[in-house]
């Protein structure tokens, strides 16, 4: 059974993917690529929406912004925004 996905999470995880396409050249951005997503995994637990919150985890393992550091994940991130 396909879970369903509150419409203004939907819009938050839209907003995530287009917010990672630009983060992986500007750290403020990864910086508030990664407090998004962790709200997100926080409103998707909440909303019993427990499949894709393991995917927002997955992606949260692998991102780890660094100040004046660029991200050696980020091909694997946008690979798996990818599939949102």
């Amino acid at each position: 059974m396909a879970e369903i996905i509150p419409p203004d999470i939907k819009k938050d995880l839209k907003k995530a993917i287009f917010l990672h396409q630009r983060a992986s050249a500007d750290h403020q951005k990864c910086q508030e690529f990664n407090k998004l997503m962790s709200e997100l995994l926080s409103r998707l637990e909440d909303a019993g929406c427990n499949k894709t919150a393991d995917k927002v985890m997955g992606i949260l393992l692998d991102c780890n912004p660094k100040a004046g550091a660029s991200c050696d994940k980020a091909v694997i991130t946008a690979e798996k925004m990818k599939k949102f």
